[in-house]
């Protein structure tokens, strides 16, 4: 198997030198980062506009998440009963998340929330224009496809897009799923930007070069290119992460994104989303990552936050989504039987 570190070959030069060619003023990322965080992105509203968890609040976070774990990885009773019908018997167990093991810690406190800009270190409210487009993400069945957050009212189990004007709907060919779900990039803007923690797999590995830094992220195999000291390309070249570059302010690099596609993996960004990104190593080998969204027509103001990648010895093997890429084609074989069942309860209706 071909590994991204097979492409990056070095040649003969020391890896020391190349980072010394850099520049006095150019800090060396390179390395292996865990951002997997129990800090939630948005602050619970309990806490209103206090960024701080006392260092018991911070122990006892994680202390409930490892007590949790331990339950949940408890051997099942084989002899339980089936769920009722119509229940929900949830995705993954346990054994397939890992969100980390403690809250953020900067500057030796524990933060609340991932988010610190507004101050309730929440997402700001949307445009008019904003809500609009989510009603129609949500709501639209030529977009429903587009949207990674599907409203629960369309689970219901029968082919309602037949009742549309020409019958047609969201699971008429492959190409009409969400990307996430065909596993084209990773969910939750896990790769960004921003660059947010996901349940699982949250592991990022990062080179940099004199011209370049790619950033490697676990799920879903996705490789962000940063130009250093380039300029943009034009808009008309835009791309599903959007056209990174990057400059240098002392030991931290700043990552300026802009160009996407009509729907960026951030959830409910549009086409003119801009990200600013701060990139700092830490003395102990970790990475203080910040984090600027900008994005006017959809929220009424821009809103950010930080939270640190943990250094990891860990390592990123092949990312096998839908191995043997049978999911999408039972998604495809469910969506016609669905159609069969709705026809055949017409027919015999009528």
């Amino acid at each position: 198997m071909l590994r991204i570190r097979d492409c990056i070959w070095l040649s003969a030069i020391p890896v020391l030198m190349l980072f010394s060619a850099m520049g006095a003023a150019a800090g060396n990322l390179t390395g292996m980062y865990d951002a997997g965080t129990l800090t939630p992105l948005q602050r619970p509203e309990a806490f209103g506009n206090n960024l701080y968890l006392s260092p018991e609040d911070g122990e006892r976070m994680a202390q409930q998440a490892q007590a949790y774990n331990q339950r949940a990885n408890a051997a099942s009773d084989p002899n339980r009963a089936a769920p009722k019908q119509g229940a929900r018997v949830g995705g993954y167990n346990m054994f397939w998340i890992d969100r980390g093991s403690e809250a953020v810690l900067i500057d030796g406190k524990f933060r609340t929330s991932i988010l610190t800009t507004p101050a309730n270190g929440r997402i700001p409210p949307m445009t008019t224009a904003g809500q609009a487009r989510m009603r129609g993400l949500q709501n639209d069945w030529r977009l429903l496809w587009r949207s990674q957050d599907l409203p629960a009212a369309r689970n219901t189990g029968t082919a309602w897009w037949l009742d549309n004007a020409n019958g047609s709907g969201p699971y008429d060919d492959i190409e009409q799923r969400p990307l996430a779900e065909r596993c084209i990039i990773g969910s939750r803007s896990t790769a960004g930007p921003p660059m947010l923690p996901n349940y699982y797999n949250n592991h990022k590995r990062i080179i940099q070069t004199p011209d370049h830094v790619m950033i490697l992220t676990e799920m879903n195999h996705d490789a962000r290119i940063v130009r250093l000291n380039g300029e943009h390309r034009q808009a008309s070249a835009a791309s599903w992460f959007g056209d990174s570059i990057g400059y240098w302010e002392g030991e931290t690099l700043v990552v300026e994104t802009r160009h996407f596609g009509e729907f960026p993996p951030l959830s409910g960004a549009d086409k003119n989303l801009q990200v600013t990104e701060y990139f700092t190593r830490q003395a102990d080998g970790s990475m203080r990552y910040r984090f600027v969204v900008e994005n006017p027509e959809i929220w009424m103001e821009p809103w950010g936050g930080e939270y640190v990648w943990a250094s990891s010895d860990g390592k990123i093997y092949e990312y096998a989504c839908h191995e043997g890429n049978y999911a999408l084609g039972n998604i495809m074989r469910g969506a016609r039987e669905l159609e069969k069942e709705s026809r055949t309860a017409q027919a015999n209706a009528g």
